[in-house]
């Protein structure tokens, strides 16, 4: 199908958006990467009046580390994530993400605010933010205010961006010589959004002793899971097959997840257990890996 007619804006500053957001109101649309939009502009799902296009806004753009916190634009691209030296030191579960969203020519425009905005529960991002412990920062012409990544997707397709606000940006703690994460996935196709995914953040001691677990979940539900139960069942043992089988045992209370096009939510239980497995087993010491 073809675009509806529409209208075109192109904001170079913030303060160009507000200007357009306040003329257009209700009837813009923002054009970050335009993976999502533009395909749903073809189907008539949306129908936007005017497109403000943001992607020259140069204070939406940069990584840059301070202070341990690592802060990503939001117009930086799936494929720039990956590349990058600070993403790969402070955040490699970003890094490790990235061959996995959709395809080269997706990963090369899409962007992480665009990814977070549209929070799409089978998308890897956003369970990675979660993870993380992020902050997800949202700027508006009323100013700027930061929102944890575990509160900010509110549900199917939902966020907790308010009307006239966009993400500015995202701000991880970075990883420390403690830090252990891994993200795993099970999909039809290399590319394909994920049946089920798993994005595991945790810290190990010297001895093994887990803190501060995160297990976030994709593809089993209205957004990403956050499965605290499991990371309770974790949290101050040593890693080893049991502790990974008492956090398996805990997702029973963690996830209910709806069927859908791949099957029911039996199977994505399964799943889930299975990439518990699959992550957590990358932490094990080499004596539990071969017993």
């Amino acid at each position: 199908m073809k675009w509806p007619a529409i209208g075109y804006v192109r904001a170079t500053s913030l303060e160009d958006l507000w200007t357009a957001q306040a003329a257009h109101g209700g009837s813009a649309q923002v054009l970050a990467g335009g993976q999502t939009l533009l395909a749903t502009l073809a189907f008539r799902l949306s129908d936007p009046k005017v497109l403000i296009d943001i992607t020259r806004i140069a204070a939406l753009r940069g990584i840059g580390a301070q202070g341990g916190v690592l802060r990503i634009g939001a117009l930086t691209r799936h494929a720039e994530l990956g590349r990058d030296p600070l993403v790969r030191q402070h955040a490699p579960l970003l890094a490790e993400a990235v061959p996995l969203i959709a395809h080269p020519a997706i990963r090369n425009r899409g962007t992480i605010g665009g990814s977070l905005a549209y929070a799409d529960p089978a998308a890897e991002l956003p369970a990675c933010v979660v993870a993380l412990g992020a902050t997800i920062v949202l700027a508006s012409a009323r100013g700027e205010r930061r929102v944890a990544a575990e509160d900010f997707f509110t549900g199917l397709l939902q966020t907790a961006l308010e009307p006239g606000e966009i993400i500015a940006a995202v701000e991880l703690p970075s990883a420390t010589a403690a830090t252990r994460c891994a993200i795993v996935e099970v999909a039809r196709r290399s590319g394909d959004y994920a049946m089920a995914g798993l994005a595991a953040c945790l810290s190990l001691d010297a001895a093994g002793t887990v803190a501060a677990p995160r297990l976030v979940f994709f593809g089993v539900g209205s957004g990403p899971v956050l499965a605290a139960k499991a990371g309770a069942a974790l949290a101050g043992r040593v890693l080893d097959h049991a502790a990974i089988g008492a956090a398996q045992m805990a997702l029973a209370e963690d996830l209910d997840p709806p069927a859908d096009m791949h099957g029911p939510p039996e199977m994505k239980r399964h799943l889930a257990r299975v990439l518990t497995q699959r992550a957590l087993g990358r932490f094990l010491p080499a004596s539990e890996i071969a017993a």
